[in-house]
């Protein structure tokens, strides 16, 4: 899918953003060389497994070796935690040296109470993050057990909302997807994440698809166990949360959006791969008349999509009672759908109205539509806010409409959409 030139949005940048944007992609081509080369050696894997099995092993190794590298260092300006209301600070039963790179990025910044009581004009509470790294422990089993009970040993459960996040292929969770959650729960809240892989997520859903869907599981059933033996009046409300693979992962946890409804009290998934299950079936299974780029489940009883959560969420005028599960997807979003299927098969999105930032004159032709959305695959975040794979300010909205926090006008959403734009 087309988006305009990216040396559009480019011109708007600063010079140091330009040259990281350029590193940036530069590292995205060449994995991405290496993922267009992907379908020839499956060819020679046809016809000699032994000889393709060590090329792939080979590139995957090597991949793994470079980032694994970055995931030792801890980015500038994040310091180890200094609240036992974090993983890696003191007490806590998870090492501030095992988190990784993301890990230590997720607890070692993020607002603080003094930050949230700014906003809601009211005393706020300090938020709890707890995270475990790929050293953590050694599988997805034992860092989900060990999250829980860091999580129990910083009061996680005691507190009035509890987030339970899938991580992108890296390990990352969005600032955005977290403080937007932490301030509207006025930081009565506890979010808890594990990494599963080194490899951001357009190299993990190749090779590490399987550890995507272990880990959301895992952190989940682990979570909910311990959620599930508390009193009714005394336990959080439970919310699930991904990006990318995250949402990938974080669908595993559960059979069917009934799944959802009886086991949660709300979820937001942003930017799902088109190969999302659930977000497959939910879209596939669509209302008639409603377009792909923004469909209707089950007139939103449960299942809704939202192309600008800012705006009113469709089906207008029907109940979303209960547990919300929110969809957020951009049509300028080429994760969402990239798919082989585009050599062969036209999509319906291609015949419908066009949405936000996608070009009228885009049509459908084999071969090359395919080859026309995995261009705009490296490039898919480095576009501004709502458009693309940029989700920023609208999980302001997103979780808004999921946990209906009381007390929140529309002006209060417009200040909090500037704190998370400025990475408050």
């Amino acid at each position: 899918m087309r988006m305009r030139a990216f040396s559009e949005f480019d011109a708007a940048l600063p010079t140091d953003q330009i040259r990281q944007a350029d590193a940036d992609r530069l590292r995205s081509l060449a994995t991405w060389a290496y993922l267009l080369l992907r379908p020839g050696m499956e060819f020679v894997r046809q016809r000699s497994n032994f000889i393709a099995g060590l090329l792939l092993q080979g590139l995957v190794n090597a991949m793994n070796s470079t980032y694994s590298l970055r995931d030792t260092k801890t980015a500038a300006g994040v310091q180890q935690p200094a609240t036992r209301l974090r993983s890696g600070g003191p007490g806590s039963l998870i090492g501030w040296d095992t988190l990784g790179w993301q890990g230590r990025n997720f607890t070692g910044k993020g607002p603080a109470a003094a930050d949230i009581a700014r906003f809601t004009g009211h005393p706020a509470t300090e938020p709890i993050r707890i995270y475990a790294g790929l050293a953590s422990a050694p599988d997805a089993e034992s860092r989900a057990v060990l999250a829980v009970r860091d999580l129990q040993r910083a009061g996680g459960f005691g507190r009035k909302n509890l987030l339970v996040v899938t991580t992108t292929g890296s390990g990352c969770v969005d600032p955005a997807l977290s403080g937007s959650f932490e301030y509207l729960g006025g930081g009565n809240t506890a979010t808890v994440a594990i990494q599963y892989s080194y490899l951001p997520s357009w190299i993990s859903y190749l090779v590490d698809q399987s550890k995507a869907r272990e880990a959301g599981r895992a952190l989940f059933d682990a979570v909910y166990a311990a959620w599930s033996r508390l009193p009714r009046d005394h336990c959080p409300r439970l919310f699930v949360a991904g990006e990318n693979l995250g949402s990938f992962g974080g669908e595993a946890a559960f059979s069917g959006a009934y799944g959802m409804a009886n086991l949660t009290s709300g979820v937001l998934f942003a930017g799902p791969p088109n190969f999302s299950t659930l977000f497959r079936e939910f879209t596939d299974q669509r209302d008639p008349g409603s377009p792909e780029v923004q469909p209707v489940c089950q007139d939103g009883r449960i299942v809704r999509f939202a192309n600008d959560p800012a705006a009113a969420i469709p089906p207008s005028g029907q109940p979303w009672n209960g547990t919300r599960v929110l969809y957020m997807m951009h049509p300028s979003d080429p994760i969402i759908w990239w798919t082989p299927h585009l050599i062969f098969s036209e999509p319906d999105w291609i015949s419908q109205p066009p949405g936000k930032g996608v070009l009228r004159t885009m049509f459908w032709m084999p071969f090359v539509t395919f080859w026309q959305v995995t261009a705009d695959l490296p490039f898919a975040a480095g576009v501004p806010a709502g458009y693309g794979h940029r989700y920023t300010a609208g999980y302001v909205y997103g979780w808004n409409a999921v946990m209906r926090p009381a007390g929140i006008a529309p002006g209060d959403l417009a200040s909090l959409k500037k704190i998370i734009a400025a990475g408050g």
